[in-house]
């Protein structure tokens, strides 16, 4: 119950850093970045949301992808779940796998 209310404080939003590999690599395309698509340069653009000044006064909780989780730090070497926990926000983590399509429908997806 506290870390939903925590999660839930009025004039705080939550975070969505869960974007896949892919969809990652499609976002520093789209926004002319021209930066590979490789695990450093998905670190950096993870450290400068979660480095933001006075992040805490606005945000949360961050909802994380699996490589952010495992493999997650600043270039010091903190991990982000701590570097968040520090600032008082709540890290969590993307759990589904991406779209399937359930069985005895005609196309019908879940996640």
């Amino acid at each position: 119950m506290a870390t939903a209310k925590a999660i839930g404080t009025p004039g705080k939003g939550i975070l969505a850093a869960d974007e896949s590999t892919g969809t990652l690599g499609k976002r520093f395309t789209s926004n002319k970045l021209a930066c590979e698509n490789n695990q450093e340069n998905r670190r950096l653009y993870r450290e400068i949301l979660f480095t933001t000044p006075n992040l805490e006064k606005h945000i949360s909780g961050v909802i994380m992808f699996d490589e952010t989780v495992k493999t997650g730090q600043t270039k010091d070497g903190k991990a982000f779940v701590k570097l968040l926990r520090e600032k008082g926000i709540h890290a969590g983590i993307k759990v589904d796998t991406g779209m399937v399509e359930m069985g005895g429908t005609h196309g019908e997806t879940a996640t």
